[in-house]
């Protein structure tokens, strides 16, 4: 008899052990974005609740976060950082002091004080527009990480002249994907694609299906039917930066959004970078310094865990992981 309740109770473990785990997903928008979560499970009603409290979290740091959104902190530092030091949360404060350090390692070539330049270029609420040159070379003047104070002690955030303007366009959507990750992993669940905007992206752990990871396709930059790679995120992001995202054509040339802050010109050379990294926030921060300063320079200061895809507009040159 006991035999028999033993040999009964490891076949019923047997059979819920065999359920196919259940697949949901879900999109939001925040932060002018579209975001979206597949996640495996096998409770529903569970699922359904991690699921909304990642969304959740996703309108919380939109409200923190929008440089649209005139009651924002971020938003509030604006206005604000050039009359006298601020003190803000300990999470923007974390923040930013990441942006600064992305600034230096990148040699400026990626610049969380961009804004006036995204405003001059019509990328800032709008498709993009050619402006003067007196008018770039106003707005380089307010641009510069340099000009931002951060004091660890107090906890402050201070800019030393006006004009400064912070935009959270280059590490938005990876913090976001970043803390959407967290939220899902202390709710107990550890198989879900989180993205933003399709353009960062993480993979935790691996679907049924797909022991790999997540497939994800790396588009052909000059073919949007096409995919030019296929990479598989386990535990891990990819984020990519392409000149086909956001641009205008003037005066016979192509005027992408990725702006090069140093030069106050939108950058030149490049078509499209992939990041795969361990956290979203990075492989999205650095997607734009690879684009501006090119598959040399990207060679030579990327991480040796990074994997970073390039693809140059020059027809000759293919798109090719850099070695």
């Amino acid at each position: 008899m006991c035999t028999r309740l033993i040999l009964l109770a490891l076949s019923l473990s047997l059979a819920v052990a065999a359920d196919p785990l259940l697949r949901l997903e879900k999109s939001a928008d925040a932060m002018g974005s579209t975001y979206s979560i597949a996640i495996y499970g096998n409770d529903r009603v569970e699922m359904e609740a991690a699921v909304d409290a990642a969304f959740d979290e996703v309108h919380r740091l939109d409200e923190m976060l929008s440089n649209y959104k005139p009651d924002s902190e971020w938003s509030e530092v604006n206005r604000h950082a050039a009359e006298r030091p601020m003190k803000i949360s300990p999470e923007l404060f974390q923040l930013l002091s990441a942006c600064v350090a992305y600034s230096r390692e990148s040699e400026g070539a990626f610049d969380i004080s961009v804004g006036p330049l995204m405003k001059v270029w019509g990328f800032y609420k709008g498709s993009g527009h050619l402006p003067h040159r007196p008018e770039v070379l106003a707005a380089l003047t307010k641009v510069g990480y340099r000009h931002i104070h951060l004091d660890a002690a107090a906890q402050t955030v201070w800019f030393d002249r006006p004009g400064v303007e912070l935009d959270p366009g280059g590490i938005g959507k990876g913090y976001a994907v970043d803390r959407m990750v967290d939220v899902l992993r202390q709710k107990g669940f550890s198989i879900a694609l989180v993205a933003g905007s399709g353009s960062s992206i993480y993979g935790m752990g691996a679907p049924p299906e797909e022991p790999k990871g997540w497939r994800v396709e790396i588009r052909d930059p000059r073919d949007s039917h096409k995919a030019a790679a296929e990479v598989f995120l386990k535990d891990t992001s990819m984020s990519t930066s392409g000149s086909y995202e956001k641009f205008f054509r003037a005066e016979g040339r192509t005027y992408a959004h990725i702006m090069d802050p140093r030069s106050g010109y939108p950058a030149q050379g490049s078509v499209s970078v992939s990041v795969i990294a361990p956290r979203t926030i990075d492989s999205e921060a650095w997607a734009k310094p690879y684009f501006v300063n090119g598959r040399q320079w990207a060679a030579k200061h990327k991480p040796k865990e990074f994997r970073v895809y390039f693809c140059e507009d020059r027809m000759e040159q293919p798109c090719a992981w850099l070695q």
